[in-house]
């Protein structure tokens, strides 16, 4: 049992060991298989599933747009491999991300260890947060504002392919916005950023979250603002998490570590 938690979890290495190219490319491929085959088991799973996962993309549609359109004989069967890649992605994401942090950090104390787990699920939980928000609120808005832009002037004809494509990517764009406080909270514990400059730079984060919920699919006013809303509280959060967790710059700490020495 210890030798198998021992293969999937974190490799602990003395501080002063270096691996070899040989064994960092197979501690690479190990990780490599266990996220491939957690992804290829979720695939399976949620194949079966796949009816569901369709109706549940399309609940945000209006009952009469719901009837979608395959121009292709393949398209069909490309839309579902795609939904179902997707949700198996977003269900496999702890995995994928521990498996990250597993290869990237094998020399790791305890404490760190139930530290960093904490940090994989906190990001997790992020994600899967902005899929939700999307899903529920941004989504609906969106395609009930784009659908009836034109009023009774087009005769409107959803093709699958573009729609599934469409929900997708707003849901998952929608799930990487919500990463902010985590990217804030990175940057000012590698001492790059402080709490203090995120604060003084709020004028320039509104702009620039402003350009993101713009850009992203949907675009019509009240979705951008669904999407500004979030993003601000989050970057309030973000400040937060950097001001309690941040670092003085390495340079700075560099400089006071010879001060901090005292002779024999």
């Amino acid at each position: 049992m210890g030798g198998l938690f021992g293969r999937l979890g974190v490799r602990r290495v003395d501080p002063d060991d270096k691996l070899s190219v040989v064994e960092h490319l197979s501690e690479l491929r190990r990780r490599l298989f266990i996220a491939v085959l957690a992804f290829v088991v979720a695939f399976a799973v949620l194949y079966a599933f796949n009816e569901w996962l369709l109706d549940v993309l399309l609940d945000p549609l209006a009952p009469e747009y719901r009837r979608l359109l395959a121009l292709s004989p393949t398209e069909p069967f490309l839309v579902i491999l795609k939904v179902v890649a997707g949700a198996a992605l977003l269900v496999v994401l702890p995995v994928l991300l521990y498996q990250l942090y597993a290869y990237v950090v094998p020399a790791i104390g305890e404490q760190t260890r139930r530290r960093m787990l904490v940090i994989v699920a906190g990001v997790s939980g992020l994600f899967i947060a902005g899929v939700f928000f999307v899903y529920f609120l941004v989504l609906p808005v969106a395609l009930q504002w784009l659908l009836g832009f034109a009023g009774n002037d087009f005769q409107i004809a959803l093709r699958a392919d573009e729609y599934f494509s469409f929900a997708l990517t707003i849901m998952l764009a929608g799930g990487l916005v919500f990463e902010v406080p985590v990217a804030m909270l990175v940057l000012a514990r590698m001492g790059l950023v402080t709490a203090q400059q995120f604060r003084r730079g709020w004028r320039y984060a509104i702009v620039i979250i402003a350009f993101i919920a713009a850009i992203l699919p949907g675009g019509d006013p009240l979705s951008m603002l669904l999407l500004m809303v979030p993003q601000i509280l989050l970057y309030g959060v973000g400040i937060w998490l950097a001001s309690v967790f941040g670092r003085p710059a390495p340079w700075t700490r560099g400089e006071s570590a010879p001060a901090s020495e005292t002779p024999a």
